[in-house]
């Protein structure tokens, strides 16, 4: 704890690994309340900041519960729950009464707490999200509380940390605007390595089947002629060989309007070129994942375009492609791992020279300038290091990432699994930092709410539910906010 008067107060709503409380206190700033729904989560910002988060930030219903248990402060951050708004998501946004509605209890906090500043971060996406109205409504409900309001985006290779994880950030004051100035964005390089711990014993082994796919496309990298460039659309093997119609027609909508024959007797082929002169379910089988959805009668343009494109770049490179085919069998791995981007145009085609992360769409392959956007990512996701960076292959580790988000060496959850959850809705402490000198500035010297060194009052009621996950419902347009008393869980994911 600090033991000189500090500069300015602040509560750190949606706590996760506390990004805003590192930034904060960078900056002499106190913690005086913490909210965190997740226990374990919970357990550790005790362990890392020696203060003890409330837990189900929806526990205080009432303006009266709000002003009993939250002490008066100057700043409010917020990194309010993103599913609802994010691409990765299905973006109900404020119709998602589980998290959605997460927004609304901080608006709350704000009337009643009046903080003379905030800051709130979310994805991007919230820019866009319903036609830009979920914006608007934001920025209106908090200039009627009367706080000046502003939004921007960043990412952390704009501040020279090698990971590209664009955020929104909204800033309000109650003291105007007027000399705030957003930090500047930096164009200079950056590199992953900076951030690399060299001799680390793994954090758990790379599967096989993995490792054969990186060697699978390392091999299709060095067999590429060196005159061609390499394509800047996904790589789909599978299109290798078909002839399936995809333009007028759909396979699914073939086996509607033949549903005995299906593309029997057509002379076509599904993926690899497999024959179709076969029964409609196995057809089913030999057309690729993303042609084969029942009542996908018309393509998107984008799709039909990324099949036209692979077919084309077959049919000329056939000469050193089928040799390939006919080692690795890629019709025999799982889909994901037929697909290959290749996010390095003009470098050296040597595959462990890159950052490589597993995804549905494929095999991405990324320049070691920087690290793919930490998510709260599965097992599967989690980049690898190609063994020219480091030695050998491996994962990077929950320590390293936590150095992409400027966190220092605070303790993490022991299970990496959980520690890379919570990095990736971790947020990035030296953006926040950069977009707070300024915005805080004056709170010293003014009417504070600091006083010398009382101890920190945090809440420690237990939360009431937890059930918020996997929410689905579909989205509706921004409409009159349920209250706040029927949301059921509070939580930070962003």
């Amino acid at each position: 704890m600090a033991t000189t008067r500090p500069a300015f107060e602040f509560v750190d709503l949606f706590a996760g690994l506390g990004g805003f409380h590192v930034a904060l206190d960078d900056l002499n700033g106190r913690v005086v309340f913490a909210a965190e729904w997740e226990p374990a989560l919970n357990a550790l910002y005790k362990k890392n900041y020696g203060v003890h988060p409330w837990t189900d930030i929806n526990a205080l219903e009432t303006d009266r519960d709000i002003e009993r248990e939250i002490p008066n402060h100057d700043v409010l951050t917020a990194g309010f729950p993103c599913q609802p708004f994010s691409k990765a998501g299905d973006q109900m946004g404020f119709a998602d009464t589980l998290q959605g509605t997460l927004f609304f209890k901080v608006h709350q906090i704000l009337r009643v707490k009046r903080p003379r500043r905030f800051i709130l971060e979310n994805v991007p996406n919230i820019l866009k999200h319903d036609g830009g109205r979920t914006q608007r409504k934001i920025i209106e409900m908090l200039e009627a509380l009367d706080y000046s309001v502003e939004v921007e985006h960043f990412s952390p290779h704009e501040f020279g940390i090698p990971q590209v994880r664009d955020r929104a950030y909204f800033v309000g004051s109650l003291d105007g605007l007027d000399k705030f100035e957003w930090p500047t964005k930096h164009k200079d390089p950056t590199d992953i390595t900076s951030v690399l711990r060299q001799d680390v014993p793994p954090a758990r082994s790379i599967p096989e089947q993995t490792l054969h796919a990186i060697d699978m496309w390392g091999d299709f990298l060095r067999r590429s002629p060196a005159s061609l460039k390499m394509p800047s659309f996904p790589i789909w093997s599978m299109e290798f060989g078909a002839t399936y119609p995809y333009e007028d027609e759909t396979p699914p909508g073939i086996w509607d309007r033949r549903p005995i024959w299906g593309l029997r007797q057509m002379g076509v082929k599904g993926s690899f070129g497999q024959s179709l002169e076969c029964s409609v379910g196995e057809q089913k089988e030999r057309i690729p994942s993303h042609a084969n959805r029942d009542s996908d009668y018309q393509f998107p343009r984008w799709k039909r375009t990324f099949i036209r494109q692979n077919r084309e770049f077959y049919q000329h490179n056939r000469s050193w492609i089928d040799p390939w085919l006919d080692q690795w069998k890629p019709e025999e791995m799982q889909s994901s791992f037929q697909k290959m981007e290749w996010n390095a145009q003009g470098e050296d085609r040597n595959i462990d020279n890159f950052v490589l992360q597993i995804r549905a769409s494929g095999l991405r392959i990324k320049r070691p300038t920087t690290s793919p956007s930490l998510i709260a990512f599965t097992q599967t996701q989690v980049p690898i290091l190609g063994s020219n960076l480091t030695g050998e292959r491996r994962y990077i580790t929950p320590a390293e990432c936590a150095e992409l988000q400027s966190l220092g060496d605070i303790h993490l959850p022991t299970s990496d699994l959980d520690a890379y959850k919570a990095l990736g809705n971790a947020v990035n402490a030296r953006v926040v930092k950069a977009i707070a000198e300024v915005l805080l500035e004056g709170l010293a010297n003014s009417n504070s709410s600091s006083t010398a060194d009382p101890e920190p009052i945090v809440g420690m009621r237990t939360s009431t539910s937890n059930k918020w996950r996997d929410a689905r419902q579909e989205c509706a347009p921004i409409t009159k906010p349920p209250s706040i008393g029927s949301v059921l869980v509070a939580g930070r994911s962003a």
